[in-house]
Formats: C-alpha cells, sequence, structure tokens
C-alpha cells in the first residue's frame, strides 16, 4: 500500500466550513483511489481550517491528474454550503502539488480540481485532461450567458438576481453584511437633521471651502474624479466664437490666444456628447444638461485657471460666452454647469462604462473561454473578484429606473443614450493611458499627478504582465497556437466592443490594459467621488433650472433655485459615500491571498510586482505630504484588485 497526504484548506470568509461529510478521489496516469471519507479526530473543514487526511492506495497512481471532491449530508443537519480554499497533494514519489479550489461546494456537487503547472490548450495530450477542460467551458458557457443590456453597449451577464450569479463569483458574505449595513447608515443618515454625519473628509472639508475658486475649479479637471476629458487645444472649435479681446486680460501680458496655444498652455473640456441626450421631465419640463465648452489657460503660475465657458454647443445670442471678469454670480453659475456636465460624463461614460461595463465584459470571457489551468486565468482572475456581482446590484440599484443615477438630469432613457454614445467612440488606445495621454496632449502640464501615478502603475503593471506571458509563450507563433486565448480575445471584441476590432496582436499590451482599467482607473474614478462630489455644488446630479442666456441677471438666489433641492443633495450625499468607501475585505492591487501559481518563476514576479508597487505607494506617500491637495487615488496601497465597489 502506499499513501498520500492530502492537505485541506477551508476558507478564511465566515460561514466557509460545513459540518457535512466530504470525500476525496485521488485521479491518476495509472488509475484512481478509492473514494474516502475525509474524517479525522475533532472537528473537520471549520472555517480557517487546515487539515491533513491520509489515502491509502494498493500502488502509485502515477503522475496525479484531477482531485475529485463530493460533499454528502451528515445526519439530518440542514444544508450549509463548504467553502474549498485549496487542496495540497503529497505523493508517495515525493512531488507536492497544489490543486486550486476557491469556490462553494454544495451537496450532491461533484468538483473536479485540475492541479500542478499552468498549461495551455496545446499543452495537454492526455485525453482525460483534454476531456476536463472541454467540460469546465461548457459547464462554464452555461453558468456565465450573456445577454444585451441596451443597443450599442456591451453585454452582460444574464443574472436579474442575486442567487442567479455563480457562487464562485458572489460577494463573501462579511462583504454583503458590511454592504447591506453601509447602505442602512447611508439611508439612516439621509435626513436634514444628519446631514454633518457625512462630513467627515478633510479633502471634503476643502472642497467646500474652495469650490467657487477658479484655480481648484481647474485643477479638479486633471486630479478629481474625471482627468478624462481635458485636452489640449491647438485651434478653437469653429463652434466656440473665443475672441482674443474677450481673455487677453487673463493671458500673461502681451500675449494672444495664438501664442498661448502655440506654446501649449491653452486646452479645453468639450462636453459634445451630451447635446441632445434625453433627459427626465420635472413638473412638465425636461432637465437641462448642458453640452457646455469650457477654455483653459496654464498660467505662468502653473495654475489651470478656466478663461471662457459657453453652456451650449452652438453659439448665439442666447448662449453668451462667460469669461471671469462677467458678474460673480454668473462666472460661478456657468461653472456649475460645467460641473454638472463634466459629472455626467464621468458617471456614465467613463466609470460606469469605461470601468464596470468593460470589467464585466473581461470577466465573462475570462470564466467562458479561459479554464482554471490557463496560465492567463491563473493571472487575471484575482482582478475580476465580486465584478459581476457588484454590476448586478448597481443595475437593481443605482441605474435601476428609481436609482440614483437613473433620476439624476437624465432618466435611465437619457443613461442608456449616452452609453451609446461613449460606447461607439471607445477605442482599444484610449484605454491604453500612454497613448491616451499623448493623444489628448498632456504629456507636459504640471501638476498632473493622475498622469504622473498613472504612467508609472502602468509601467510597473506591464512589466510584470510581460515576464509572465513571456514565461508561459516562447513565442508568436504560441499565442496563435492557443485557441482558448484566441476565443478569450474575440469574446471581449464581440461583447465588450462590440465587434470594432477582430484581433490583438501584442498579448502583453492588452492583458496590461485589463488589468489597469479594473484596479488602478477604476480607483482613480471611484474613490474620489464622495471627496469631490460630497458637496453637491460641486459635483451636481442634476440642476433644476435652464442655462442662462444674458449676462447681467443672476444672484445667489437664482443659484440656489438651479442647485438640487435638499433632498436630492442628501441623496447624493449618501451614493457618492457608499460608493466610495473602502470596506473591510479590500484586497490591494498585487496582492494575491488565493494561491493559483505554484511554479517558482512566477511566484518570483509575483514577489517583484510587489516590491515594485510598495515603492510606488511610498514615493506617493512622500509626494503627498508635500501638497495641499494630496492626490491618494492611484496609490497602490489603497488600490483595489478588481471593480468591487
Amino acid at each position: 500500500m502506499v499513501e498520500y497526504k492530502v492537505k485541506v484548506t477551508t476558507g478564511d470568509a465566515l460561514f466557509s466550513g460545513s459540518s457535512d461529510y466530504i470525500y476525496v478521489t485521488l485521479i491518476g496516469t495509472e488509475g484512481k483511489s478509492e473514494r474516502t471519507n475525509l474524517d479525522n479526530y475533532g472537528l473537520d473543514f471549520m472555517t480557517r481550517m487546515v487539515r491533513t487526511y491520509t489515502v491509502t492506495n494498493p500502488s502509485s497512481l502515477g503522475r496525479l491528474l484531477l482531485v475529485k471532491l463530493e460533499k454528502e449530508q451528515y445526519l439530518f443537519l440542514p444544508e450549509n454550503e463548504w467553502f474549498c480554499s485549496k487542496v495540497i497533494v503529497t505523493t508517495p514519489e515525493g512531488d507536492v502539488i497544489l490543486f486550486p479550489c476557491y469556490r462553494w461546494v454544495s451537496r450532491g456537487e461533484v468538483v473536479e480540481l485540475r492541479g500542478g503547472k499552468a498549461r495551455k490548450i496545446f499543452e495537454d495530450e492526455l485525453p482525460l485532461l483534454v476531456d476536463h477542460r472541454k467540460k469546465e467551458l461548457a459547464i462554464h458557457k452555461k453558468l456565465f450567458q450573456w445577454i444585451v443590456y441596451a443597443e450599442g453597449v456591451p453585454h452582460i451577464n444574464n443574472a436579474t438576481e442575486l442567487s442567479a450569479v455563480p457562487s464562485e463569483v458572489q460577494f463573501s458574505f462579511s462583504k454583503m453584511s458590511e454592504f447591506i449595513y453601509t447602505k442602512a447608515i447611508s439611508v439612516k443618515s439621509n435626513s436634514y437633521k444628519n446631514k454633518g454625519f457625512f462630513l467627515n473628509s478633510s479633502l471634503l472639508e476643502y472642497v467646500s471651502e474652495h469650490w467657487k475658486e477658479d484655480d481648484f475649479f481647474g485643477s479638479q479637471f486633471l486630479n478629481g474624479t474625471n482627468p478624462n476629458v481635458i485636452q489640449r487645444c491647438t485651434a478653437l472649435p469653429s463652434n466656440f466664437p473665443v475672441t482674443d479681446k474677450m481673455v487677453q486680460p487673463f493671458l500673461k501680458d502681451g500675449s494672444s490666444l495664438a501664442t498661448e496655444m502655440k506654446e501649449g498652455n491653452i486646452f479645453l473640456c468639450d462636453y459634445k456628447r451630451l447635446e441632445g441626450v434625453p433627459t427626465r421631465v420635472v413638473n412638465g419640463k425636461p432637465l437641462s444638461l448642458t453640452a457646455a465648452l469650457c477654455l483653459f489657460y496654464k498660467n505662468p503660475e502653473d495654475k489651470l485657471l478656466p478663461i471662457a465657458i459657453q453652456l451650449e454647443q452652438q453659439p448665439s445670442q442666447q448662449n453668451p460666452i462667460f469669461l471671469p471678469s462677467d458678474s460673480k454670480h454668473d462666472w460661478l453659475l456657468a461653472k456649475i454647469y460645467v460641473r454638472n456636465a463634466d459629472f455626467s460624463e464621468f458617471q456614465i461614460s467613463y466609470h460606469l462604462l469605461g470601468t464596470h461595463l468593460l470589467a464585466e465584459a473581461f470577466t465573462m470571457a475570462t470564466f467562458r473561454s479561459l479554464p482554471v489551468m490557463h496560465p492567463l486565468h491563473k493571472l487575471l482572475i484575482p482582478h475580476f473578484r465580486y465584478t459581476l456581482q457588484i454590476n448586478l446590484l448597481a443595475r437593481k440599484r443605482l441605474i435601476s429606473p428609481d436609482g440614483p443615477l437613473a433620476n439624476g438630469a437624465m432618466g435611465l432613457e437619457g443613461l442608456k443614450e449616452l452609453l451609446k454614445r461613449a460606447h461607439s467612440e471607445i477605442t482599444y488606445s484610449s484605454l491604453c493611458l500612454p497613448e491616451n495621454i499623448v493623444a489628448r496632449g498632456l504629456e507636459s502640464i504640471p501638476n498632473f499627478y493622475y498622469r504622473e501615478d498613472g504612467l508609472k502603475l502602468w509601467n510597473i503593471i506591464n512589466s510584470f504582465v510581460q515576464g509572465m506571458v513571456e514565461h508561459f509563450y516562447s513565442s508568436d507563433s504560441e499565442v496563435s497556437r492557443d485557441s482558448e486565448l484566441q476565443d478569450w480575445i474575440n469574446e471581449i471584441f464581440i461583447h465588450g466592443f462590440l465587434g470594432n476590432k477582430k484581433s490583438v496582436k501584442e498579448v502583453v499590451k492588452f492583458i496590461t490594459m485589463i488589468i489597469f482599467t479594473v484596479s488602478a482607473q477604476h480607483c482613480a474614478l471611484n474613490m474620489g467621488q464622495f471627496d469631490y462630489g460630497g458637496w453637491v455644488p460641486n459635483n451636481p446630479l442634476l440642476l433644476r433650472k435652464a442655462p442662462p442666456t444674458t449676462k447681467g441677471r443672476s444672484s445667489m438666489n437664482t443659484i440656489l433655485e438651479v442647485l438640487p433641492n435638499i433632498g436630492t443633495t442628501v441623496n447624493n450625499m449618501a451614493s457618492t459615500w457608499l460608493l466610495s468607501k473602502r470596506y473591510s475585505d479590500t484586497i490591494p492591487l498585487g496582492t494575491y491571498p488565493d494561491q493559483h501559481f505554484d511554479e517558482a518563476v512566477p511566484m518570483q514576479m509575483i514577489k517583484q510586482f510587489q516590491a515594485q508597487l510598495s515603492y510606488l505607494s511610498q514615493s506617493i506617500i512622500k509626494r503627498n505630504a508635500t501638497l495641499t491637495l494630496p492626490y491618494n487615488y492611484l496609490n497602490p496601497a489603497e488600490m483595489e484588485n478588481s471593480v468591487s465597489i
């Protein structure tokens, strides 16, 4: 008789354990063991428990290929699912083989775990393993099915209720409990008396004190929640007739627009995508959503200042160009309309579409096309944690007909129209930060911490991915031979980008883009929502009156009539607080508590990746200590691995 030592690890989340019987069968090239009940003295399979068992067999099973787990009822106790983290088997020959699981196991279910090194499809020759690979993907294609959310928008998972989300991608009990508790706290605090509850952010306090100032207004378009719209202006749009006479008082002495544009000091935010987007009708009138244009000047002190604002796309006498020299109320009102336009683009085009919906497409394609033994599945799966469930919750609570985002300026119809417009303009290169920065002409604008930190982070991720990909793919021909990889890319472009591209040659850059999008880009857009949007006049979800058509008639009463009422304001504060909260089970970028790789080289690359991220984090903390407004949204230590909130 020979002995196999089977070490089983139960998950560390609440209620991961089970009192049921757990059986194991070991399958190798020379046969399989008897079905063995894993039972030691005392409790087995409790939360965080690691127990070792012995499985005997008359002779060696040869090369160990699979571990089969089964769960059956103990006495008359009700079902309690078991979360198995991993199984490690030590063979009689002395081999130690990892079998990752990281999923829930139910009664009557048979789970077959594949162990050993990551392998590509053309490296599997044994019929048993080829068949196992096919069966796994067939099961996942039934579990993870695409449906159309809206015309012209990335496709989504077909689950419409939480119970339909596969258990292996659901929130942990602690995450769900904390999420529900946080939501309840935000609702409870949604009262006029409790408005002070929210003012617990030093940055928010700064925003509430400085939101009217031009210097702060300009800085937000670089380092606020939405650094995605601003671009260098080399020629004024034909529909934005700003003249030298209008803006010369705000430029350095003797200069002109043409000179400053040539020197790279003029920048533009153009919200033309918002023109004609349907808005909600309130009290018989449609709410306003302006397709504004805002011109900025980087002055000799390196401050980015607004110098001209036009609130609609087509110039006319009823659509004046507002200037800093106008009355303070006219100028402040114009800036408020720009902030409302920016908030709408930010939440829908860049946050919802550019991170959440694309992350869902990446997640779905990975489960459907890459089996767990595929090296890219192992590399990417930590970056898709909780994404499907948080997106389902968003559709049910945030962008549902009664949700806060569908009750801003746009209703659900307008929201989907904007998603469609934004998606039609997404390109692969626009999602790759180095190319995006160059395309917008932002290589040299100073004090642009999103660019500085983001490019460093992009390079660190790219270096890590390059090492991993080159370790598993020795040549371009191996990439071409990997049919699962090609299917994965095709699914992303068919369902995520709706067929805009057919193939990707640069796998390293493509994977870098995915990891950057679901970690760094999402963090940069998500985590500052309460900091900058908790003071609602700075980031209003809606405005109650149409923009002014003439100058000189605005007052503070006008501004108060335009801004949301108190109920809407507190609702907006509660939503941004809920979405910006850091949860206790956050897993920072580069942290991999689940062990998917067992090979020495990938494990060493992960350590190097973590060291580089730690160095960047320390440099950001050091830099922030010198800033009045610290920028911490691309600090790896504060950044989650995945889109999970």
